[in-house]
């Protein structure tokens, strides 16, 4: 009971991390916006996180670092692709490229260091339950804030009327900008929203997930986050649905090792991509469901002048 009592405290903890970026990637995508940088601005945070982290001893100077390095990376995206008309794809590929060798290059001096120790985080009473205890309520704020964010941006997205001037420029920036909204604005400020989450993201993996810092640490999570807002149809409640699923993909090679399941590990790492790419294949296959549910304007430019 012990082992799978930990197997769902690892997935909530893998899962928190592809929820938060990929809740940031989601406003971008509902403004209309698409974003290949992830991967980028996850690692560029994270080593921004770990260093103030070490420098300062506190875990919310590595969160902010975090997301000051993710809106920085993606105020310079969204100023390329929004006033300059750079095409989102390529930009957006030059910044995960940008961000894997600049993370690589600032590292350098930080991949001996050890942070401070760490605390530990429990609720009192509830932790002392036992599995649920373990499973459920010794987790970071992190975690459970996430969970709050994503409800909180439901009501935010459906529920009011900034929530609906933001789809209505992912769906039509025209008739947006018809009615005297400043669409290029708007999608400014959702880029680097998303990429603050990004860089949250990023700082929570090298601050809390996994204490420490590696080149190239992210391991592809910037990209799954991607393939999960698609998996998710563009809904909140689904990315972090998806983002435990994910997680729980992730975690398992680990629970199966532990218990002495005989399978190549080289199989169980590439578990989640097999997943990323068998749920996409998936959804592909009802291509009407995708386009009820996509943003109508996603990766279009926009001319106010037109």
């Amino acid at each position: 009971m012990d082992a799978y009592a930990l197997l769902i405290a690892a997935t909530l903890n893998a899962g928190t991390v592809l929820a938060i970026a990929s809740l940031g990637l989601l406003i971008n995508e509902k403004a209309g916006i698409v974003n290949l940088g992830a991967e980028g601005m996850m690692l560029c945070a994270a080593i921004a996180g770990f260093a103030a982290v070490v420098h300062t001893g506190s875990d919310v100077a590595g969160f902010m670092a975090g997301i000051a390095a993710g809106a920085v990376m993606a105020a310079i995206f969204g100023v390329l692709v929004i006033w300059l008309n750079t095409n989102q794809y390529a930009t957006g590929l030059a910044l995960s490229l940008f961000g894997a060798g600049f993370s690589a290059f600032a590292g350098i001096s930080y991949v001996q260091e050890k942070m401070p120790d760490r605390p530990s985080f429990a609720i009192p009473g509830l932790s002392d339950i036992p599995f649920v205890g373990p499973a459920l309520f010794k987790h970071h704020p992190m975690v459970y804030l996430t969970v709050l964010f994503a409800l909180g941006l439901i009501w935010f997205l459906y529920r009011t009327r900034a929530g609906l001037i933001l789809r209505s420029v992912g769906e039509s920036p025209e008739s947006a900008h018809a009615l005297g909204y400043p669409v290029r604005a708007i999608r400014l400020g959702a880029v680097v929203s998303g990429g603050a989450l990004c860089g949250l993201a990023g700082a929570y993996i090298s601050v809390i997930y996994t204490p420490l810092w590696v080149e190239g640490m992210v391991a592809g999570k910037g990209w799954i986050a991607l393939a999960l807002t698609t998996f998710a149809t563009w809904r909140p409640a689904r990315v972090l649905l998806g983002a435990y699923l994910f997680g729980g993909v992730t975690m398992l090679q680990f629970h199966l090792q532990g218990i002495g399941v005989e399978v190549p590990s080289q199989f169980l790492t590439m578990l989640p991509y097999l997943a990323t790419i068998v749920v996409l294949a998936l959804i592909s296959r009802n291509p009407r469901w995708i386009r009820i549910n996509m943003p109508a304007s996603i990766g279009k430019p926009f001319y106010p002048g037109s």
